[in-house]
């Protein structure tokens, strides 16, 4: 008789092998389905300095693999496989991968959320060699140096403000002629005496060697393009969940975020979401981690009153 899990979490990003280890820890069956490697987006991260713990910071991809190491040390079992098929409706979950059909009690989704590129040439190849995509991880090696930020919403915006406090120069480019962003970010965004506006604008191209050197920008109007120095760019228009699979059973909101508060569980008994592919108002590793440890919790109450 195949195995049924007592759980199966999908994605082994922070949020994914934090409920690991806290299930596998509390003695539940516990099994990982990654279809690449530990860590998620968070791998892509050369250094992160505001995780707890470590005085120096650490690069992304070794943090995930210590994430795997800690779970799979109370015998969690990683599984390399790419889901094709889940049903989530049901008391026993069924998932269909690369790798065969896995059954359990649980789920946890933590498939997480990539931020949506430009789509200009040599964009892949420069992340993390001065494109980046979050300001609040990869900002700090940009004090006293020369940033752009591409977008218009809060994200923009705030990542813009962020950067704005450590950097000496911030470009924020939008192709539109205001922000969408909220009110709240405008007037100190305005008042900010580094942060120079490109309105009606958009990235043609990224100037670079080795890393980026600057932007080239054109303009939507007249079509005029003109260079732009500057060490770093934050690209900022949007994020993508990775939700495709589940849009048939689970409550997802108008972008695509699976429907989950701060208990982390979905309209599905026993089917939780954690990290960036969840509703919430911060995405970050250590919001992430919370998730996972906070899924686990409500996980051993739906196994305890459905044994």
């Amino acid at each position: 008789m195949e195995q049924i899990y007592d759980m199966i979490i999908i994605g082994g990003g922070p949020a994914g092998y934090t409920a690991a280890l806290y299930a596998a820890r509390a003695g539940l069956s516990t099994l990982v389905l990654e279809k690449l490697s530990a860590g998620g987006q968070m791998a892509l991260t050369e250094q992160i300095d505001n995780y707890p713990g470590f005085e120096s910071g650490i690069d992304g991809f070794t943090l995930g693999e210590k994430m795997q190491q800690s779970a799979e040390r109370f015998s969690a079992v990683t599984e390399l496989a790419e889901v094709y098929k889940a049903s989530l409706s049901g008391k026993i979950k069924t998932l269909d991968t690369s790798e065969g059909v896995f059954q359990s009690s649980t789920v946890v989704i933590a498939t997480g959320a990539s931020p949506r590129p430009l789509g200009v040439p040599g964009e892949e190849a420069l992340i993390g060699k001065g494109v980046h995509y979050c300001a609040a991880c990869d900002g700090a090696p940009y004090r006293g140096k020369t940033v752009a930020v591409v977008g218009g919403g809060n994200s923009a915006a705030a990542d813009a403000l962020a950067l704005s406090r450590i950097a000496k120069k911030v470009y924020l480019i939008h192709r539109r002629d205001s922000l969408r962003a909220t009110k709240v970010y405008h007037e100190p965004l305005m008042a900010a005496p580094n942060v120079e506006f490109c309105w009606n604008s958009t990235v043609s191209a990224l100037l670079h060697e080795s890393r980026l050197t600057g932007l080239r920008l054109q303009d939507v109007n007249t079509g005029a393009e003109r260079e732009l120095a500057c060490d770093g760019v934050f690209i900022s228009v949007g994020r993508a969940p990775a939700t495709e699979l589940f849009r048939s059973e689970l409550a997802l909101d108008k972008s695509g975020y699976i429907i989950a508060d701060e208990s982390t569980r979905t309209n599905l008994p026993g089917v939780f979401a954690v990290g960036d592919v969840r509703t919430k108002a911060l995405r970050q590793v250590v919001t992430a981690v919370s998730d996972g440890a906070v899924a686990v919790h409500y996980a051993e109450e739906y196994l305890a009153e459905n044994r």
